[in-house]
C-alpha cells in the first residue's frame, strides 16, 4: 500500500479549487458582516459532552471520537459547527438581546453524506439568537438567498417546511416517540404506500393530514391548499409560513411540508437550498430554540449552514488574472516596481535562477522587462 494514499472520501484541495473556496469564503463572510453578523472561530475538538449536547443522536453517529491523552476523557472532532456557536452564545457571550454570529471551518464526518461527498466538508454559516418571532426566520432565509444569489448560482430554490407542523399532527394522533420516528422516516423517503399502511388505524383528522403532507409542495399556493386539508391544530404553523411567504415574495422560495430535514435538532421553520446543478441540498437551516437549554440559556435560535466545497463546485468560477514574472537579479528599482504592482493588486512572482521554461505552470502569463531604462509588463516569452 502506498503511504501517500488518503483515506476514502478525504482529499487534498489543489490551487484552482482552493482559490475558488477562498474567494467564496471571503465574499460570504463579508456579506454576513454587512448584516451585523460577528465572526467566531470554535475549536476543532471538544469533549463529547459539550460537542454533542442538545444536538440529537444523528450528530453522535457522524462524529469521530478519540481519547484525550491529557485528561483521559473522550473528545470528538466536530461534525457540525452550529452547536458550538450556540454554546458560544449561551455560555460565553451571555448577551440579553439579539446576537448575530457567523463562522467558517472544516468539519469531519464518520461517513460521507452522499455519493461522491467528502467526509471533510467546509461549513460556512450564520446564526441569529435571542428573537423567537418569525421575523428572525425571515431575515435568515433572506440572507441565505442573497448570499447564494451573489455567488452567481442559477436555478436557485429554497424549500421551506415546518417541523412544528408535523409534531402537532403526531401529537394530535397520540403517537409515541417511536411511532413518530417511524413516520418521520417514511415521510423523508416519500414512501406513500407504507405510510398509508402505517396510518390505517390512526384517528382522524390526523390520519388524513399526515397522508396529505407528501403532496403539499410547490409555490405559495401550497399554503392555501394546506389550510383546506389540514386541521386547525396547525393553524399557528401555517400562519408563520404565510408571513414568511409574504415577506420573501420575489425570492426563489417554495414549500415542502413533508421535508423535515434536521427533525431531531430543529423546532420550527426549516429549509434547504438547491440549485439546478445538483440534486443534493447545498445549504440547510432552520429554527432550533431548545439547543441552548443545555448550557443554561434556552435562547431562541435560527440559522443556516452552507457546504462551501459544494458551493465552490457549482458556482461560476471566479475570473483569475495570471501572475507577473519579475526577473533575477534583483535591485532597488526592480523592488520598487514590484511593490508598486503588488500595491495595485497584481501578483508578482520572483524568477529564482535556474528555472527557465517552468513559470507558466506557476501561473505566470506576463513578465517584467526593462526597456529603455523603464520597467514594462509584457507577455511572457516562455513556450
Amino acid at each position: 500500500m502506498m503511504r501517500w494514499i488518503l483515506p476514502e472520501a478525504i482529499e487534498d484541495i489543489l490551487p484552482p479549487e482552493a482559490r475558488q473556496l477562498e474567494a467564496l469564503r471571503r465574499r460570504l463572510l463579508d456579506a454576513f458582516a454587512t448584516h451585523g453578523y460577528e465572526f467566531v472561530v470554535p475549536p476543532l475538538l471538544e469533549y463529547v459532552e459539550s460537542l454533542l449536547t442538545g444536538s440529537g443522536r444523528d450528530l453522535d453517529l457522524r462524529t469521530f471520537k478519540l481519547v484525550d491523552q491529557l485528561s483521559g476523557r473522550t473528545m470528538g472532532v466536530r461534525a457540525d459547527i452550529t452547536p458550538q456557536v450556540a454554546r458560544i452564545d449561551a455560555h460565553l457571550l451571555g448577551r440579553k438581546g439579539v446576537t448575530r454570529l457567523c463562522y467558517c471551518g472544516s468539519v469531519l464526518h464518520t461517513l460521507p453524506a452522499g455519493f461522491n461527498a467528502s467526509r471533510e466538508p467546509m461549513q460556512i454559516g450564520a446564526e441569529l439568537y435571542g428573537h423567537g418571532g418569525v421575523e428572525a426566520d425571515i431575515e435568515i432565509v433572506r440572507l441565505l438567498a442573497e448570499a447564494l444569489t451573489g455567488t452567481g448560482l442559477e436555478q436557485l430554490r429554497i424549500d421551506v417546511g415546518h417541523v412544528g407542523l408535523f409534531r402537532a399532527l403526531t401529537a394530535a394522533a397520540g403517537f409515541d416517540a417511536e411511532a413518530e420516528e417511524e413516520l418521520f422516516a417514511l415521510l423523508q423517503a416519500k414512501d406513500t404506500p407504507t405510510l398509508q399502511a402505517r396510518l390505517s388505524a390512526a384517528p382522524e383528522p390526523a390520519r388524513s393530514a399526515l397522508l396529505a403532507l407528501p403532496g403539499l409542495y410547490g409555490g405559495r399556493e401550497v399554503l392555501a391548499k394546506a389550510r383546506q386539508c389540514l386541521p386547525a391544530t396547525v393553524a399557528a404553523q401555517l400562519d408563520e409560513l404565510e408571513r414568511l411567504a409574504d415577506s420573501l415574495a420575489g425570492l426563489p422560495v417554495s414549500f415542502d411540508l413533508a421535508d423535515l430535514r434536521g427533525y431531531h435538532y430543529h423546532s420550527g421553520i426549516v429549509f434547504a437550498a438547491y440549485c439546478g446543478g445538483s440534486p443534493a441540498a447545498l445549504a440547510l437551516g432552520g429554527r432550533y430554540d431548545k439547543v441552548g437549554q443545555a448550557w443554561g440559556r434556552g435562547r431562541p435560535a435560527t440559522g443556516f449552514s452552507i457546504d462551501l466545497r459544494e458551493l465552490a463546485r457549482l458556482a461560476p468560477q471566479a475570473k483569475t488574472v495570471g501572475a507577473i514574472l519579475a526577473p533575477w537579479p534583483e535591485d532597488d528599482k526592480l523592488h520598487a516596481e514590484v511593490a508598486r504592482l503588488r500595491a495595485a493588486g497584481e501578483t508578482v512572482v520572483m524568477a529564482l535562477p535556474g528555472h527557465v521554461g517552468t513559470w507558466r505552470e506557476a501561473g505566470c502569463d506576463r513578465q517584467l522587462s526593462l526597456r529603455n531604462g523603464a520597467w514594462i509588463v509584457e507577455a511572457i516569452e516562455e513556450n
